[in-house]
């Protein structure tokens, strides 16, 4: 806490984990008026978290460009208009450069990203050196490497690794009109082998690509009935890039995004919902909104993977507006993507 602020009061009881949500009940909740739903969602949130504290997370591109996949959004896939240059994987020595920085930026957790669809076993080696470096700053650590099998997962583990990201992106029926390239099952394959390794799992969505209510509902229903929720939820706003199918896609209602958020606080309220990718192109004060719907974690740094996040500074001054605290770290912090 801050010198000289008050502790949060919470109430004593604890919030009920479902895993039987149905679209029909999310859909419900996403259909109340805005201020019924906030103060459903601040009820729940305050039962888990503190309402003051926001997790801070730094994203690096680790393999950037030439993906085979053809996700819609992304400009990394080799098969978009204008897509990214493939570089190679980053050295150890280059990466634990950057999780020292991001470290003394507040960063508590560090996240790797690579433009796979799955990661070479020689790949990995490198990875899990990485992994096993940024663990000996002191740092959570995070990867998304695209599908993994189980052998890949439990060598992940055994470097250390303590989340992996892997986004079910939208609603199982939306899905093959954003990815053609791998299914929704592989995804959530690939979900059960991390967990099975024992590894935390980070998954969500993106909003804003042309889905409609239900298929937002469908998401988070998704979500909300894996056997075990995600540690980490991170709900995206759609970064229109152009050269990719989506770089024209309509902007939505940000309080549209805030409902978004908040049923995902109510439905998995043991979870951090993370306020990830889109905040460059969002007012102050609709991530406010989204913070008292309760979103508690962000992306601190001018980048996520290949597209613009907030300025630190911008940040750190919000974040003092709003008499908000970082876990772990000092308010001297912070750095985003579609993660």
């Amino acid at each position: 806490m801050p010198d000289g602020s008050a502790p949060a009061t919470r109430p004593s009881s604890t919030p009920a984990v479902r895993n039987d949500w149905s679209v029909a009940e999310i859909q419900a909740l996403l259909d109340l008026p805005f201020p019924e739903l906030m103060f459903r969602a601040q009820a729940v949130h305050r039962l888990t978290f503190d309402p003051t504290d926001i997790q801070i997370s730094t994203l690096l591109s680790i393999k950037t460009g030439g993906c085979p996949e053809d996700c819609a959004y992304c400009p990394q896939s080799a098969r978009h208009e204008e897509s990214v240059k493939a570089d190679r994987l980053m050295a150890v020595e280059k990466v634990l450069e950057e999780a020292k920085k991001a470290r003394a930026a507040g960063a508590s957790r560090f996240c790797m990203g690579a433009a796979w669809r799955s990661p070479k076993d020689h790949d990995l080696e490198t990875v899990c050196a990485m992994v096993e470096g940024v663990k000996g700053l002191g740092m959570e650590t995070c990867v998304t490497l695209g599908m993994l099998d189980t052998q890949q997962a439990e060598k992940l583990k055994t470097a250390g690794l303590d989340y992996y990201n892997h986004n079910l992106d939208t609603s199982p029926e939306f899905y093959g009109e954003i990815i053609t390239t791998r299914t929704y099952q592989d995804r959530l394959d690939t979900l059960s082998n991390v967990r099975d390794a024992g590894i935390n799992v980070c998954c969500g969505g993106i909003v804003g690509m042309g889905e409609n209510d239900t298929d937002r509902a469908g998401l988070i229903a998704a979500l909300a009935t894996l056997p075990t929720h995600p540690e980490s939820v991170p709900i995206n706003l759609l970064v229109k890039v152009k050269g990719t199918p989506l770089g024209d896609a309509e902007d939505i209602d940000p309080l549209d995004f805030v409902r978004m958020i908040a049923v995902a606080r109510i439905t998995m309220p043991k979870s951090r919902v993370r306020l990830a990718a889109g905040r460059e192109n969002m007012s102050d004060e609709t991530q406010t909104l989204c913070f008292l719907a309760g979103a508690n974690s962000i992306f601190y740094g001018e980048r996520l993977l290949t597209t613009p996040n907030p300025q630190a500074q911008r940040d750190r001054q919000l974040l003092a507006r709003l008499g908000m605290h970082t876990t772990g770290v000092g308010l001297d912090t912070v750095e985003t993507a579609q993660l």
